[in-house]
């Protein structure tokens, strides 16, 4: 079933997106070519008077149009002017005309950064898109992960793919795929990790997972939700859904069991890789273990009784009961995939290669 799954999506992407001569992976060299961007018809200005204009316009108290910022962003011809530009984006934001910045801006914005070496800036004004007003649609996202991509930058692969999360923008099979090619990635090469990164991980797994009827969906998904969980445990269930697009009731690890209970009840050949399996087993393993003082004890009974006080178990009680049911569903062998989630990933990034003979 995931190896079927995974042959569709390859075959696919390479209907929609091309076969161009050469070497590509997951995206192709038409995919990411800015020809056709850099030769389409646009208005030259000189930046000087661009800015000249829009700083007599502020101090009229004034509204900039966005087809002013628009035109400054198209002629930024150098790395300095990059940062000129991110002078009047955040002007623009905070002016009366901010609703108004148009996509294209934004994608003109990302693609000039890229251009002239500027990858930092284009993920800062994404980070505070608040603050610069930068919301991309999915094929500016897609342009940006892969530049990550092929310069090895997967924290800040992943960084893209978090705002993707926060943004609940997951709707193109593209996205979905690119953003767990990074997710396994970075996953692989940094075991250890912050709870902010859990969350975040966490978030983005269970999002792009509930995407793919797979092996590589059900899997995202039950590693998503441990992750979940963990903090859920660790931080309180406050700590998980605040300022992110998640649910607010809690039961993070239950959720977990419920993929690997779902998974087993179904009848096709969909099953839950090794990894996943595991990050769930070493959190139940890891509470079970642990012996909390009577400050930190006292502390966690106090936030669970504050977030779930409908409840009277709380989820660290629970966690006996989540481990019963997880040897459960394990003792279901074939329920676990022989293969690895890396593995399969490196299988459809070799799939997607195409190299000219």
């Amino acid at each position: 079933m995931a190896a079927a799954v995974l042959k569709r999506g390859v075959f696919c992407a390479r209907r929609a997106l091309g076969a161009a001569a050469g070497r590509r992976y997951l995206l192709s060299a038409a995919y990411v070519d800015s020809s056709k961007w850099e030769n389409r018809k646009k208005e030259d200005h000189s930046l000087a008077d661009l800015a000249h204009l829009m700083d007599r316009t502020y101090e009229r108290k004034l509204p900039v149009s966005s087809l002013t910022i628009a035109r400054f962003v198209d002629n930024i011809s150098s790395r300095e002017e990059v940062d000129q530009a991110e002078y009047y984006l955040y002007k623009f934001r905070h002016s009366p005309n901010c609703w108004y910045l148009r996509d294209w801006t934004i994608h003109s914005w990302i693609r000039q950064c890229l251009k002239y070496g500027a990858q930092d800036k284009a993920l800062y004004t994404l980070k505070n898109k608040v603050q610069y007003g930068i919301f991309p649609d999915n094929f500016t996202f897609n342009i940006l992960l892969d530049c990550f991509i092929k310069q090895n930058k997967y924290e800040d692969a992943v960084s893209v793919v978090t705002e993707i999360m926060l943004q609940e923008n997951f709707d193109e099979l593209s996205t979905q795929l690119l953003s767990l090619y990074v997710l396994y990635q970075y996953l692989a090469t940094k075991r250890e990790h912050t709870w902010e990164e859990e969350k975040n991980l966490g978030a983005s797994l269970v999002l792009t997972g509930l995407k793919q009827t797979s092996t590589v969906g059900f899997s995202s998904q039950l590693y998503g939700y441990a992750f979940l969980g963990k903090v859920e445990l660790n931080k309180g269930l406050r700590a998980v859904y605040n300022l992110m697009p998640l649910i607010w009731t809690p039961g993070y690890l239950n959720r977990a069991l419920q993929v690997m209970e779902n998974v087993a009840s179904l009848s096709g050949d969909s099953k839950i890789c090794k990894e996943a399996i595991d990050a769930l087993e070493s959190i139940f393993q890891s509470v079970l273990e642990a012996k909390p003082g009577p400050e930190s004890a006292e502390e966690v009974k106090e936030v669970e009784k504050s977030q779930c006080a409908e409840s009277e178990e709380t989820e660290q009680s629970k966690v006996p009961e989540y481990y019963s049911r997880f040897k459960a569903s394990t003792s279901k062998s074939s329920q676990l995939n022989p293969w690895t989630l890396w593995a399969q990933f490196t299988w459809l990034r070799s799939s997607l290669e195409i190299i000219q003979v």
